[in-house]
């Protein structure tokens, strides 16, 4: 049997997938900047807060980090409804997101924490720096230099990992490219133009982020 491939269907409607694309880079976006504030907080607590709050730290990051993040979306969109609360889909995946990228980024930052040396840290408070400046100043930014890297791919991951609300009808691009799947019936056509925009979504966010490497660690 051979297969004749046939795109004009699928170009016909390229709109739609941009659409969706679009829709993708907007969710990669906000779960960016709110899962690395999360990371931030998270690092913070488990290494320089109380014991109770860096327990509590600990614990969400083990429970998100060793639970399937489908599970973790089905609770946020099907289970916080039980409870009162509802979310269109859009806003649980990126309820959703952000909390799974939240663990994800404290392990990394936390690890860029560590490999700071402790006399750096005590240098700052002989200076008469508070604890908290002493993190700011002198602890995050050298961390985050270091496991910039670390980060940088797992937003990546996270930007590929979308694709999983399409389970909950977000209207991303996998969602976008299933519902054209079921209109054209091209399944080749239609996954094969979908994984090339990941691709070059992908791409793209790696050469943005060494840009900001090349911006902010210059020195």
């Amino acid at each position: 049997m051979i297969y004749t491939f046939n795109f004009r269907d699928v170009f016909a409607q390229f709109d739609t997938l941009l659409g969706g694309a679009l829709v993708t880079l907007q969710l990669s976006i906000a779960t960016m900047l709110l899962g690395l504030a999360i990371g931030v907080a998270g690092a913070l607590a488990r290494s320089w807060g109380p014991p109770a709050v860096g327990l509590l730290a600990t614990s969400y990051v083990e429970a998100i980090r060793n639970t399937p993040l489908l599970i973790q979306l089905f609770l946020v969109f099907f289970g916080l409804p039980s409870l009162g609360v509802r979310l269109d889909a859009t806003t649980a995946a990126v309820v959703a997101l952000t909390i799974n990228l939240g663990a994800y980024s404290t392990e990394i930052i936390r690890a860029g924490i560590e490999a700071i040396h402790k006399s750096q840290v005590e240098a700052g408070l002989a200076l008469g720096l508070s604890r908290l400046q002493v993190f700011r100043y002198v602890v995050l930014f050298p961390a985050i230099k270091v496991i910039y890297p670390a980060l940088a791919s797992q937003f990546v991951l996270l930007m590929l990992a979308t694709s999983i609300v399409s389970q909950i009808a977000t209207p991303e691009l996998f969602h976008t490219a299933s519902v054209l799947q079921s209109r054209t019936f091209r399944d080749f056509e239609v996954y094969i133009v979908a994984a090339g925009m990941y691709l070059a979504m992908a791409l793209m966010f790696r050469i943005l982020f060494a840009g900001i490497h090349r911006w902010a660690f210059r020195r």
